[in-house]
């Protein structure tokens, strides 16, 4: 007999569900991902004088150079004339790929001063509505907060909802390093909360960095909040197609080249964000050791074979996320394929245990955080399977000393 998992009928009954909530969405939210914004940014308009500019009677390199390019060229320059391109090209060399780490840094400082006056001014601009006033208002507290003593910023952009991505540790001496990849309604305003913390990138990344560190004390880690692509707004339709993740996934792909040194990388990919990582597995650098998913309603591929990486790929998911019920398929560009958990998937499957929901799987204390922080160092002999079994183990040795039998 055939099961109800695997019939046609059920098969059918999920292509219409798909179907359905593709009419609802399209109803309710319209064609959000059609918005393109018009007006140049400061970004852009950064970059045109950084392509207009000269150093020494020398043009300056394509700031979509491949990074060791960029490496090369930071590289020959003082001290002296990489601070004074900072200063000249803040927005620029702060999300420039293959720049120095510690002067994208100092880069995004002088930016976010910048984009800190520009909102204190709109505050109390009369033509603006009250709202637009208050919006003004969050963004600026933002931005002071973002400029607070000690935060590593390594990218920012201003524009539309806002872009930013930022490190915690060292990404120079890091012997192991982890980005997180968050899902929808991602932006500058949710980068960071302060009542359910560990569901925004922020407090995922300084969650994951601290059981890093408390797994193993003496691998040095770094940890990047990266939020530094256009998420969908809400469960729309930008959310139900690939269009928002293809452009993440160039960029995360970017953010990866520009790395420095060699150490190994995991992705940590919660919800949309899977998507992402899903889309820039094809091309990812080969450090990327790993691909952990948490939440995920597909990666657009059948299977983790068909990702067509090196990487170890990992799936988790809490038993009351709501994901669960996504339908898994994909129709017409609408949903994100096959579910990751499924054993025809092929993920190491990992334990949840302790996650709460859909947005709990960075709280500390739980077995998804501990799994993460295992892989994020390496130490894979320690991570929990699901159902209490070995197999998401199976033919992996630990790749650093931090590892446990």
């Amino acid at each position: 007999m055939t099961s109800f998992d695997t019939s046609p009928q059920l098969n059918v009954w999920r292509a219409l569900l798909a179907l359905a909530v593709v009419f609802v969405m399209l109803a309710t939210t319209g064609w959000t991902a059609l918005r393109t914004q018009r007006s140049t940014t400061a970004l852009q308009s950064s970059l045109s004088e950084w392509e207009d500019g000269h150093l020494h009677g020398h043009r300056l390199p394509d700031p979509d150079a491949a990074p060791g390019l960029l490496s090369r060229f930071f590289a020959s320059l003082t001290a002296h004339e990489r601070t004074s391109l900072a200063r000249r090209y803040p927005l620029a060399v702060g999300n420039m790929n293959g720049a120095p780490v510690e002067l994208r840094y100092q880069a995004n400082r002088i930016a976010l001063g910048q984009a800190r006056k520009v909102e204190l001014k709109r505050m109390h601009d009369t033509r603006l509505t009250p709202d637009g006033q208050r919006e003004a208002g969050r963004r600026m507290h933002r931005y002071e907060a973002l400029l607070s003593e000690g935060r590593r910023i390594l990218a920012f952009d201003p524009a539309g909802t806002g872009r930013v991505a930022e490190v915690f540790g060292s990404l120079n001496k890091a012997e192991r390093v982890s980005v997180v990849v968050p899902g929808v309604d991602t932006d500058l305003l949710t980068f960071q909360r302060t009542s359910r913390k560990y569901s925004a990138p922020v407090g995922m990344a300084e969650s994951l960095y601290a059981a890093e560190r408390a797994a193993s004390p003496t691998t040095r880690t770094a940890v990047i909040a990266w939020a530094d692509y256009t998420a969908p707004d809400g469960l729309g339709i930008d959310s139900a197609t690939a269009m928002r993740a293809a452009d993440g996934a160039d960029r995360l792909n970017a953010l990866l080249r520009g790395l420095p040194g060699s150490s190994p990388v995991s992705l940590f990919c919660h919800s949309y964000g899977s998507v992402v990582c899903g889309l820039a597995a094809r091309t990812l650098p080969g450090r990327v050791a790993d691909i952990a998913v948490a939440g995920s309603p597909g990666m657009r591929a059948a299977t983790a074979s068909h990702l067509h990486t090196s990487a170890q790929v990992w799936a988790m998911r809490d038993a009351d996320d709501w994901v669960q019920d996504v339908p898994y398929l994909e129709v017409g560009g609408f949903g994100h394929g096959a579910d990751p958990m499924s054993s025809a998937f092929g993920a190491r499957v990992l334990s949840a245990r302790g996650a709460d929901g859909h947005s709990g799987y960075f709280e500390p204390g739980t077995e998804s955080l501990l799994n993460f922080a295992e892989i994020g160092i390496g130490a894979y002999r320690s991570v929990h399977c699901a159902g209490n079994t070995a197999a998401c183990r199976e033919g992996l040795s630990d790749t650093t000393t931090a590892g446990r039998a």
